[in-house]
């Protein structure tokens, strides 16, 4: 049976393949997907029961970092693998501690740009690029990065919760080192990882669900993060699971915080 096609839905993405932005977008409880996205995300929530609560610890890991990076200065923000729109957005967090800040989201999921142009429509300070974070060049040399991105300036480039959807055939070493390169000195690299290391109880099917959607899980290890890290100082705590990340209250890390399968790290890139 056919997914119905809703009037807002681009014509050029595939309504009947669960998408990763769309199944984050529906267990963070927004309304962009679809029903292949909902099955899904409720199959895969019988096999890891609390990956919803994994999904809102990365979201407000996020918030933590925007907040510590404006805090450090930085007001202009390169936001890879963005996401469909949701609240605590890069834009509303440091736009809102600082009006002048400007962001610039970049993902390859239509319904996440179409829906990021709606809300963006009137703000001169960010813009969205339909672009894939291995393709960085396009990114790069595209007009958005070009009217809000200095690179003469410190800068915080944003990749989080989408790395782990890059195979190691497509090289994203080698991507993070092409997004790196420009940026100024005193700049941030934030970033969250998905992974199963050090856990002796992954759910039977867990790791390989998503090979059924659109986007495939790559778990990687502490030191692979730190791999794709490299020419960044990480700032305290290091790379870290996300609750872990500077949480604004000793309650919010929990017991086990291995348990929600994210970790996350700022770095610097060196002076």
């Amino acid at each position: 049976m056919s997914a119905e096609r809703p009037s807002w839905a681009p014509q050029d993405i595939d309504v009947e393949k669960p998408n990763a932005a769309r199944i984050y977008d529906y267990l963070l409880g927004g309304a962009c997907n679809f029903e292949p996205d909902r099955r899904f995300a409720e199959q895969f929530l019988k096999i890891v029961p609390n990956v919803d609560r994994s999904f809102r610890a990365n979201r407000a890991f996020l918030g933590r970092a925007v907040r510590f990076c404006v805090d450090a200065g930085i007001r202009q923000f390169l936001d890879i693998g963005s996401g469909i729109p949701t609240v605590g957005n890069v834009h509303e967090i440091a736009q809102g501690l600082a009006p002048e800040c400007r962001v610039v989201y970049v993902d390859n999921e239509p319904v996440a740009v179409a829906h990021s142009e709606a809300i963006l429509e009137d703000n001169r300070n960010a813009a969205v690029l339909h672009a894939d974070l291995s393709d960085p060049d396009t990114v790069l040399n595209s007009d958005s990065v070009a009217r809000l991105i200095d690179f003469e300036q410190p800068m915080a480039l944003l990749m989080v919760a989408v790395l782990h959807f890059v195979p190691d055939s497509a090289e994203p070493r080698a991507s993070v080192a092409r997004y790196l390169g420009p940026m100024a000195p005193g700049s941030y690299f934030v970033v969250s990882h998905g992974s199963t290391a050090g856990l002796d109880d992954v759910p039977a099917g867990a790791e390989r669900a998503y090979d059924n959607t659109t986007t495939p899980f790559i778990s990687r290890n502490h030191a692979e993060v730190m791999d794709l890290m490299a020419g960044t100082e990480l700032v305290e705590p290091g790379l870290v699971w996300v609750p872990q990340w500077r949480p604004e209250a000793p309650g919010d890390v929990g017991d086990d915080p291995a348990r929600i399968g994210i970790m996350g790290a700022v770095g610097r890139k060196p002076r």
